[in-house]
């Protein structure tokens, strides 16, 4: 199922789930209609929709929205999750997780992806993982087009019956067009497996600076996989109260964008085309920017790089 925008892949899942398993003809298992829950992880975020919006546990995301789904429910549907929470930081669970509540399902009848961790879908990661659905978003266009997508069986899409769930702009040629040829470039061009191969040069090089004399107070962790990585900055080693926020504006004076999230973590996402010289050229821009995280007066200062040039003279 196609459909025309990044949170759009989300939704439908939710709706799969309801009509899958309450008590009707060709269900798969016998829930009471209106008493189904659908669980997910703390920290999650799979959109702003109010359907998963009402999965969230942050407040931020929350705030100023409703109403919201109900959290009360006698029997569990689905386990909706994220195999790497990016928002919440580049969150890695243990390689055994995903497993592990795969079984939990199974037991009580009740996910980052196209090349971008080393993997086509993040859950590859571990060959006894099967989800029942996929959704697909943003990276299915290459960044040129909003389109998303859900993955799942004739068994479970045989659920929605024609006319039971639509979308205004669901199978979009253009968008469609775009999406296949996207594919066709991860394939080719062996994306997945460059991101695999680079991610570990990037994580290495990025562990480098945590027994770097000068900045390896700053950071407490380097986690990731493929091109998905997060480095968490030690805020208490600061004088001046600075943290993730003010390195990615050193960064951003040096011509490297980050964005900052928790306050204290950076998340490092580059494009899977990137040069190695290029990465490692982020790496060494990274370690400037802690260098001067308590040195230069005005962070905000637009000239702020210069300044920090002529300390190293």
């Amino acid at each position: 199922m196609n459909i025309h925008r990044g949170d759009g892949g989300q939704e439908p899942s939710l709706n799969f789930n309801q009509p899958r398993f309450h008590t009707h003809e060709g269900c798969l298992k016998g829930i009471t209609e209106g008493q189904a829950i659908i669980l997910s992880a703390e920290g999650n975020f799979h959109g702003r929709t109010l359907g998963v919006i009402s999965l969230s546990t942050e407040e931020e995301s929350r705030k100023g929205f409703g109403p919201y789904l109900s959290r009360v429910g006698a029997e569990t549907a689905a386990f909706l999750v994220e195999p790497i929470q990016g928002e919440a930081g580049v969150v890695v669970p243990p390689e055994d997780y995903l497993e592990k509540a795969q079984e939990l399902c199974k037991q009580h009848n009740i996910q980052t992806g196209l090349g971008r961790t080393g993997k086509m879908c993040c859950y590859e990661h571990n060959p006894r993982v099967k989800p029942d659905i996929i959704t697909l978003g943003k990276a299915l266009s290459g960044g040129f087009y909003p389109i998303s997508a859900v993955l799942t069986s004739h068994e479970v899409m045989g659920v929605i019956k024609p006319g039971e769930h639509g979308s205004t702009f669901g199978g979009n040629p253009l968008a469609c067009a775009i999406g296949t040829a996207a594919l066709d470039v991860i394939v080719d061009e062996k994306l997945t497996e460059r991101a695999q191969r680079l991610g570990e040069v990037f994580r290495s090089a990025l562990s480098t600076l945590k027994k770097d004399e000068k900045v390896g107070k700053w950071l407490t962790e380097v986690r990731g996989k493929g091109l998905l990585n997060a480095i968490v900055i030690d805020e208490s080693k600061s004088t001046r109260g600075r943290g993730a926020w003010e390195v990615c504006l050193l960064m951003k004076e040096r011509g490297v964008l980050a964005k900052p999230t928790h306050r204290n973590i950076i998340r490092l996402a580059p494009p899977l085309t990137i040069e190695e010289e290029d990465l490692l050229h982020a790496v060494q821009v990274i370690k400037e920017s802690l260098e001067a995280l308590d040195v230069v007066d005005n962070i905000d200062d637009p000239h702020a790089s210069e300044k920090i040039g002529s300390m190293e003279a």
